[in-house]
């Protein structure tokens, strides 16, 4: 009894609820993918992972990723293609 008492007395309540979030289709789909990645994480079925960041007015790109030592070289080539098949894509 005195262990839950202890923890039920470290819980602090939130100032203000939570509100909701717009419903936005591009949000909705990043989050979705984010689910997927983390899941695929979580079973252990992922090795490497990169991420790049654009800010929503579009003046801001950031690039993270997470890999082994001999996955980079591989990675950076990968999301090489990829940047050019994005561009190729814009046009």
């Amino acid at each position: 009894m005195g262990e839950q008492s202890r923890e039920q007395s470290s819980v602090v309540a939130f100032p203000r609820p939570v509100e909701e979030a717009p419903a936005d289709e591009n949000v909705a789909q990043i989050i979705d993918l984010l689910q997927e990645h983390l899941r695929l994480a979580r079973e252990g079925k992922l090795r490497s992972i990169a991420v790049v960041s654009v800010s929503a007015d579009g003046a801001a790109i950031g690039t993270q990723w997470s890999c082994a030592y001999g996955d980079s070289a591989s990675l950076i080539g990968k999301l090489t293609v990829l940047a050019h098949d994005l561009m190729s894509a814009r046009r």
